[in-house]
């Protein structure tokens, strides 16, 4: 066999994986075509063509519903593997040392657009125009998720007990923070506030998608409090504007609540929790001249004033 034989032979294995993965994850050879854009007969060949090399049905035919076979259902995940893999290769030989180009796809949790994802996007994009940055905003447990399946190459989100094969990179401490108004009965207030006091003001709270949300509701466990929330939203800047417009107390991030003149913080009596802003990773991942150019940014972007230690 020659090079050029072995290179095409190659080339063809790799299409045939493609079209399997996605003829399992439609369950359909008609919708698996249509998103390859493909026809279904061209397709339907492939496939067999692949099951023929192999001496197994990899797909059962006879219901309704498309399904790997229990020797498809092995293949498929070598196959799965066997893909990240060479896309990990392609973004290694695309990589570009000098970061006049290249890609980063990066998630933070909904906490953080408050007050840290755009100010350290913008610094980077200014060091580094050439590399295209794609920034989606998730759930914690999605990031990780999404790291683990080669779907994200950084994410920001909060320390703590991470699923296997994901790394934590520590950024910053984070503390949550009693916030009110210039009307609020608490403005002004230097005494600690005994945490079961917090019960007998209204609060605008963020909602439960928010990891914020679930420290405050864990503090309140751990000290016996039933907080009710009079306003729930769905955004920091929402939950803001209305406590600095009325008489609505919240908990909210210390570094957001600098980003608003209008509010002032209270202590408590316990303090609110800290928590620990991460950078995560996949552990095996390769690490691009990208992402280490990010990691180093994020590393030196502490927001919203002060220092790291503060």
């Amino acid at each position: 066999m020659t090079p050029i034989d072995h290179i095409y032979d190659q080339a063809m294995e790799l299409r045939h994986l493609r079209y399997l993965l996605a003829v399992a994850e439609h369950g359909s050879f008609t919708r698996a075509a249509e998103a390859l854009h493909l026809s279904q007969p061209t397709l339907s060949h492939q496939v067999r063509q692949l099951e023929r090399s192999l001496g197994v049905e990899l797909l059962d035919r006879t219901g309704r519903r498309v399904r790997p076979t229990d020797a498809g259902e092995a293949y498929l995940r070598h196959a799965r593997l066997a893909l990240r893999e060479l896309a990990t290769a392609e973004r290694a030989v695309q990589d570009v040392q000098d970061l006049s180009r290249g890609t980063l796809r990066l998630a933070t949790t909904p906490t953080f657009s408050a007050y840290l994802t755009g100010p350290l996007v913008a610094a980077f994009h200014a060091a580094h125009p050439g590399i295209v940055l794609d920034v989606r905003e998730v759930p914690q447990d999605r990031i990780e998720a999404e790291l683990a399946e080669d779907a994200l190459d950084l994410g920001i989100a909060f320390g703590g007990t991470h699923r296997p094969g994901i790394a934590a990179q520590p950024l910053f401490p984070e503390g949550l923070v009693l916030a009110v108004g210039p009307a609020h009965p608490l403005a002004g207030r230097r005494e600690p506030l005994p945490a079961a006091e917090l019960a007998g003001h209204p609060l605008a709270l963020l909602s439960g998608g928010f990891a914020t949300r679930r420290h405050l509701d864990a503090y309140a466990a751990e000290n016996g409090l039933a907080l009710a929330a009079a306003v729930e939203a769905a955004s920091i800047a929402v939950i803001a504007d209305l406590v600095a417009a009325g008489a609505l107390a919240s908990v909210l991030p210390d570094r957001a609540v600098r980003q608003y003149p209008d509010l002032s913080e209270v202590p408590t009596d316990p303090p609110l929790p800290t928590r620990t802003v991460v950078l995560l990773h996949r552990e095996s991942a390769y690490r691009s001249a990208a992402l280490r150019a990010f990691t180093a940014a994020a590393l030196a972007h502490v927001p919203g004033g002060g220092d790291p230690a503060d």
